[in-house]
């Protein structure tokens, strides 16, 4: 392979991974037009047409997908590789690449990127929020974040957080108001807030398990949204029931009585939240400092 043919390939990659040339070229450091003109020759030499462009938006052909998937190992090997060289030198550089739930991103990363950058300032991280499952492989990603009851088998998982535990949770006046359910079927006559996977667009069924026996059932209600936030406040505002897990603003909501929580006997615990990579390849040295950095660990 020519120097030029990784150059062409990478480009092409870049513009898949970010849906926009603009922003591709701002991750590769070089102009829009300087990386149409490279895609345009990649094109060229191949003689098929690997994009498909609207004047406002971009994204792969059928052949270009098939490529972008056969590359993506490929890709990650490379940058893995010379991580790798960096590190023998005793630095830590290069860019690390993490496919991340909006929840883990928020819980776990965002208070602590200071403290990463500060320990390794050579480091470029990219955060991929998404909700839904993740081929971290093929996606170029170091690594990903999940909740260890959707975790495959063929990975390396290091546990970040504790076991979660499910809460159905309202305000005190809206109980007061409309009565405290003693069952989850009860819910069928409450107004209840929904959470939607902004991966799949699916609404989360909620589940529940006593006695050994568990189930899933669907709900009605006011509210409907993929941002925790706004699920959060609708329930603090008084909209109905919220069911969700053990986060620390709920937890604080409990505790102070702005949110009284409800069928706690009905409400099952969950693996808590882990990083993961795969196991036919061995963590770089920026991916170590980033665990030892989500564990609070020396870095």
């Amino acid at each position: 392979m020519r120097g030029s043919d990784f150059a062409e390939l990478r480009a092409f990659a870049a513009i898949v991974e970010h849906g926009s040339f603009a922003r591709a070229a701002k991750h590769l450091g070089m102009s829009s037009s300087a990386l149409s003109q490279t895609i345009r020759l990649l094109e060229s030499r191949l003689g098929v047409q690997l994009l498909n462009r609207t004047t406002r938006s971009v994204a792969p052909s059928v052949v270009g997908q098939q490529l972008y998937e056969r590359l993506g190992p490929t890709m990650l090997e490379l940058d893995a590789a010379v991580s790798e060289a960096v590190g023998a030198a005793g630095r830590v550089a290069g860019l690390l690449r993490i496919n991340t739930s909006g929840v883990a991103a928020t819980k776990l990363i965002s208070p602590r990127l200071g403290r990463f950058h500060r320990a390794c300032p050579d480091v470029q991280l990219d955060i991929v929020i998404n909700d839904g499952l993740s081929d971290i492989v093929a996606d170029r990603c170091d690594a990903g974040i999940r909740g260890g009851e959707r975790l495959e088998k063929d990975v390396v998982a290091v546990r970040l957080t504790a076991d979660m535990e499910m809460m159905a949770v309202a305000t005190p006046d809206y109980l007061n108001r409309h009565g405290t359910p003693k069952i989850p079927a009860d819910l069928h006559a409450h107004a209840c807030i929904n959470w939607r996977y902004p991966g799949s667009g699916a609404v989360y069924r909620w589940e529940f398990e006593k006695d050994g026996k568990s189930f899933e059932m669907s709900v009605e209600g006011p509210l409907t949204s993929s941002m925790q936030e706004v699920v959060l406040e609708g329930a603090l505002q008084g909209l109905g029931i919220l069911y969700t897990y053990n986060d620390d603003r709920i937890v604080s909501a409990i505790g102070d009585g702005r949110l009284k929580r409800v069928l706690t006997d009905w409400s099952p615990k969950f693996p808590g939240l882990f990083l993961y990579y795969s196991s036919r390849r061995s963590p770089t040295p920026a991916l170590r400092a980033f665990i030892d950095c989500l564990l609070d660990r020396e870095i």
